[in-house]
């Protein structure tokens, strides 16, 4: 009897003792979660869950739930299902428990599964938002099956080159060449020791590879400057530029929640700089990320949960100026659901691409192509875009547009799966690229896979630099074409420019510099079977410094013009044509062998010659004006000449002293470099007459 009482004794301090640790790992694990830390909020709520007594059903069913919300919120998608599915056998639901379990059952492919979840929680008489997201969920159910069967022209492929045994996304191409692949990962080889209560990984930080000269991708680096922090750093984008960079930072603190936010770092030469922060708005109780800086460099575009939204987290943008940041704003409906629409990015050809699970789709994160419409009218009168526009949030109105009104596409399976899909960054204006998916990953962590899809696509690339000179990568072009296209384009580091052009449309390029003369390029593009670029090149005269004029050619000892001159002298009355504000000295220069005298009054006949060609060819006589300068001006090197000719050094100038210091071969290259005729702009306000 006495053993008897003992083990009903120990019995009870087991359970006593079970009790206290169950509700031990409940008050931790509601710590966690309310410092957004779901992984390690997840552990303790498991533990507790399995330490409570089956009998105590609503008590595990509250628990499940708990869990249940964990699980989703780190993609765990078949934990979170498990553990919906208790708290339902538990009858301890709430208001949204059937809304999640539905989202996470398509997450899973189990369409007809989420018809049901969908179906009960509209049936329990919700409203609202939510109410418009099972809907949405209800008809996404329905069609997903028919969407996968269908497929599309798009092709894609996990790149396990770049992907870890952790997460790896959101990469972004980079370089003139696209020869850079940046991304975020939480792989072993990112900075610090600790793993993060919120994920169970790594804090993320930015990897990158680079092609070698063979176009051959090297392996994943860390950027190994401050740039990387011990904090989770992520979802990167460029400047048009490529010397600023946007990213994400999550910092964390043990005592309350912190969140996300946009930083920027700039770059020189090959480092990037320490991050700061950048200030969107006043409120520090909302989170920033995902940023994405338009095309043409004037706005930024990021993710937030801020006040204002259409509810969850939306797509926002705000002005890049010289002086600053303008003021935000909400890109609205269609775009923006009252689900969450994040990581929006662009190709360059002005497509937003971003990611939703408030639109109709096949699960989880979905990519779509937002394309603005700039015609308002014409959308009024085109049933076909406006339902469109309608079906992608309900309750909007037809009678309301937003500021700037988009066409809303889904790209369809393969590119989108029942997982996560997002990330998207494009190998110039082909649609192709890399983009990011937990499709298939049981432990919800994401990797990179590249797309292709072989639409036919054609470009122009432009190349905009000094003559005599480099690139200029301040320079401007304007582009018009027929159709009504009127776009200004901005050039790279390396001075070039690449813009999607259709076929059928007559094109008109203008390349503008400060401190330099215009230059204009046509094209007329017709149609084609396979994706073609055309090339344009803009070499823009200087202002300031004297500009030579190759291939003219005069006879020997003369100063008539050879007909091999036409084509170089045609160039010129055009440059004139496309800048009638300027007037010129136009200068014929010789080497030092001869008597001077005579040397002088050759080089003025002969610029005399071309002053004659271009009046005879429409230039106005008044601005040009002829000098022959003999072998009183030797040339002053240029450093783009020393690329050509490694003997001569940056600001030497070829006097007769200093080119009989050379070898023989040398001398006569200076020779033919001083026997030259180039011009140098007079003034650039011919023709301009001041209003009063």
């Amino acid at each position: 009897m006495q053993k008897k009482i003992h083990l009903i004794v120990l019995l009870a301090v087991a359970v006593l003792l079970t009790g206290c640790g169950a509700e031990q790992a409940m008050k931790k694990g509601d710590k966690f979660y309310a410092l957004g830390e779901y992984f390690d909020a997840a552990a303790q709520y498991r533990k507790a869950y399995s330490q409570t007594p089956a009998k105590e059903r609503e008590l595990r069913g509250k628990r499940a739930l708990k869990m249940a919300e964990c699980y989703r919120r780190i993609n765990y998608t078949q934990k979170a299902i498990a553990s919906y599915n208790n708290a339902v056998r538990y009858k301890q639901t709430d208001s949204l428990t059937y809304l999640y379990l539905g989202q996470q059952l398509m997450k899973n492919g189990q369409y007809k599964e989420a018809t049901k979840a969908f179906q009960t929680f509209l049936d329990e008489g919700n409203d609202g938002p939510a109410a418009l997201l099972a809907r949405t969920g209800l008809r996404s159910a329905e069609k997903a099956p028919q969407w996968k069967a269908e497929g599309s022209a798009y092709t894609v492929k996990r790149e396990n080159f770049f992907n870890s045994r952790r997460a790896d996304y959101s990469p972004m191409l980079s370089g003139t060449e696209n020869d850079m692949l940046f991304f975020t990962s939480t792989r072993n080889q990112a900075k610090g020791d600790e793993y993060s209560g919120i994920t169970g990984t790594k804090n993320g930080d930015i990897f990158f590879s680079q092609k070698d000269d063979k176009g051959k991708w090297q392996r994943p680096e860390a950027i190994d400057t401050e740039l990387n922090s011990d904090f989770d750093e992520g979802a990167c984008c460029f400047t048009p530029d490529g010397r600023t960079m946007y990213l994400t930072q999550c910092k964390t603190d043990p005592e309350y929640p912190r969140y996300a936010t946009i930083v920027t770092s700039s770059r020189s030469d090959a480092a990037w700089s320490k991050t700061e922060e950048v200030k969107l708005t006043r409120d520090t109780l909302s989170a920033y990320a995902h940023p994405a800086v338009s095309p043409d460099g004037q706005w930024l575009y990021f993710t937030s949960n801020m006040p204002g939204g259409l509810g969850g987290y939306d797509i926002w943008r705000i002005r890049l100026t010289t002086s600053g940041l303008g003021g935000v704003e909400n890109l609205g409906t269609p775009v923006n659901t009252p689900g969450d629409e994040m990581f929006p990015t662009f190709r360059p050809n002005g497509d937003l691409y971003f990611s939703s699970n408030g639109h109709e789709g096949l699960g989880g994160l979905d990519i779509y192509i937002a394309r603005p419409i700039s015609n308002v009218q014409s959308i009024l009168n085109d049933e076909d875009n406006l339902a469109s526009a309608d079906s992608t949030a309900e309750g909007s109105k037809k009678s309301t547009l937003p500021y700037n009104t988009y066409a809303i596409e889904h790209p369809g399976y393969p590119l989108n799966s029942q997982g996560d899909d997002f990330g998207m960054t494009f190998e110039g204006m082909k649609n192709q690229g890399y983009f990011s998916s937990n499709r298939g990953d049981g432990k919800g962590w994401d990797h990179i896979f590249s797309f292709y899809n072989p639409e036919v696509i054609q470009t122009v690339k432009g190349w905009v630099y000094e003559q005599e000179g480099y690139e200029l990568p301040q320079a401007v072009v304007y582009m018009v074409g027929n159709d009504g296209t009127n776009l200004k384009l901005s050039v790279k580091g390396d001075g070039s420019f690449t813009q999607e052009i259709k076929p059928g449309v007559d094109y008109v390029f203008l390349g503008t510099c400060k401190g330099f003369l215009n230059h204009q390029e046509q094209l007329r593009v017709d149609s084609v079977s396979k994706s073609e670029e055309y090339v344009l090149q803009f070499p823009l005269a200087s202002i300031t410094a004297p500009v030579m004029i190759d291939n003219i050619f005069y006879d020997f000892d003369k100063a008539t013009l050879r007909p091999e001159s036409t084509e170089a002298l045609d160039k010129l009355v055009t440059l004139l044509q496309e800048n009638p504000n300027v007037a010129i000295e136009l200068s014929a220069h010789c080497d030092y062998k001869g008597p001077a005298e005579y040397n002088k009054r050759l080089a003025q006949r002969r610029a005399e010659a071309v002053v004659a060609y271009l009046v005879e060819h429409g230039i106005a006589a008044d601005r040009l004006t002829p000098t022959g300068y003999g072998k009183e001006k030797p040339k002053k090197i240029r450093k783009k000449l020393t690329e050509k000719y490694p003997f001569l050094k940056e600001n030497d100038v070829l006097t007769e002293e200093f080119i009989k210091t050379l070898k023989d071969d040398e001398q006569e290259l200076c020779n033919q470099l001083n026997r030259r005729t180039e011009f140098i702009v007079l003034r650039t306000t011919y023709g301009l007459s001041l209003k009063r």
